[in-house]
């Protein structure tokens, strides 16, 4: 084998999964849960190369486009029945055959939406500088545990005719499941995640989430826009097209109509300036609208930008204008306000949604504005596009 021993994160990422089909692939703001857990893994300085150890075309095809290597699982160890320990030792052996030498391995599990990237550094530092062999993420827990049994239930960490205060019991470490780092040759040598000395990475209850069920996939969903960091804390984007919706985007969705039936809206002459920023830094934009109206057509004009309006399929519209302008879909930032929105939004690189957005936009967003509809936000999403431009502060 060449070159030094390397820092290898390893997320196993089946096709299969009883409770949630195609779980791996599932969004949580957004973005698949393979996704998520890839970017993680590459926030991590230490982490020298990202692997995805999976059965399945499709994950595998998600996990090149966002950035890590891959494995390829034989189906003998990727049923319901086969464990993590396998697939870890199985990808660790396939690296050994492409030249790879892995000193500490970095196991991360795809079911856990958030994951606290601090606290996974801390982690691999402590096992690096041989502070422990295992460091798993694990959060505090004062929690009363029951059994129950025939005869009903028994008290497991407390006897029960004794209840003391939370703040005179002594803490109890609950795993996340979230990531294991581990010692790459101990773990061959032992053929499961825990040896030799054992230490904990504290997390916040925030990154204590597995997904496992429909409802835990709900609940993360509703979440993400509060607790993830890739929400609120993205400071820029870096895209070649931004396509925005019209109503409740440049305008605050609300229309005055006079006895003619003429229709008015008001836009934000922020939002125009930030429309003529991204064209000079050169960033296409382009407005899509389900409506026909000439206001619409009269605003794309006034800031010389292309529109599309009356379309029944607003993602099959951008697909289709994406490609005849050479644009990847990867590249595009989309915001939107409405259902009507969700297609483009789960088809693009950058969902984004408006502050005030319908709660299912919001969940499907990976940023969320500030900024309201009609209230700058296609100014602000522009001052998020601009650092990434060149000749742009």
């Amino acid at each position: 084998m060449s070159g030094s021993a390397e820092i290898v994160a390893v997320i196993p990422a089946r096709g299969g999964s009883k409770g949630i089909p195609r779980k791996n692939l599932r969004e949580v703001g957004g973005v698949p849960l393979i996704v998520r857990a890839i970017r993680s893994a590459r926030a991590s300085d230490s982490v020298d190369r990202v692997v995805v150890t999976t059965d399945d075309a499709e994950i595998r095809a998600v996990a090149l486009a966002a950035g890590a290597d891959v494995v390829d699982r034989p189906e003998t160890i990727a049923g319901d029945e086969a464990s993590s320990e396998a697939a870890l030792l199985h990808a660790l052996d396939a690296l050994d055959d492409r030249g790879v030498s892995t000193r500490i391995l970095v196991f991360i599990q795809a079911t856990s939406p958030f994951i606290d990237t601090d606290a996974l550094e801390g982690a691999i530092a402590r096992v690096d500088g041989g502070e422990a062999d295992v460091v798993f993420a694990a959060v505090e827990t004062h929690a009363f545990l029951w059994r129950l049994g025939d005869e009903g239930a028994t008290g497991i960490n407390h006897d029960h005719s004794f209840r003391p205060r939370r703040q005179d019991r002594e803490p109890q470490w609950q795993e996340t499941g979230a990531f294991y780092v581990m010692r790459a040759a101990g773990f061959r040598e032992r053929g499961y995640r825990f040896f030799g000395s054992v230490g904990v990475a504290a997390v916040d209850e925030r990154y204590a989430m597995e997904i496992d069920t429909p409802e835990q996939l709900a609940a993360a969903s509703a979440l993400a826009s509060v607790i993830d960091p890739a929400q609120g804390g993205v400071r820029s984007i870096d895209v070649d097209a931004v396509v925005t919706d019209f109503d409740g985007v440049h305008t605050d969705d609300r229309v005055l109509v006079g006895e003619d039936g003429s229709e008015f809206v008001t836009a934000n002459r922020s939002d125009g300036m930030g429309v003529r920023l991204l064209r000079e830094a050169g960033v296409t934009v382009l407005i899509l609208s389900t409506e026909v109206n000439p206001v619409v057509a009269a605003r794309g004009r006034k800031l010389r930008v292309e529109v599309l309006q009356g379309l029944d399929d607003k993602a099959t519209a951008l697909t289709e204008w994406a490609a005849a302008n050479a644009i990847p879909l990867d590249r595009v930032a989309y915001v939107g306000n409405d259902v009507n929105d969700l297609g483009c939004l789960a088809i693009v690189g950058w969902p984004v949604a408006v502050a005030d957005a319908h709660p299912l936009v919001i969940s499907a967003a990976r940023v969320i504005l500030t900024r309201r509809g009609g209230d700058g936000a296609v100014r602000e999403l522009a001052e998020l596009a601009l650092p990434n431009r060149e000749g742009t502060a």
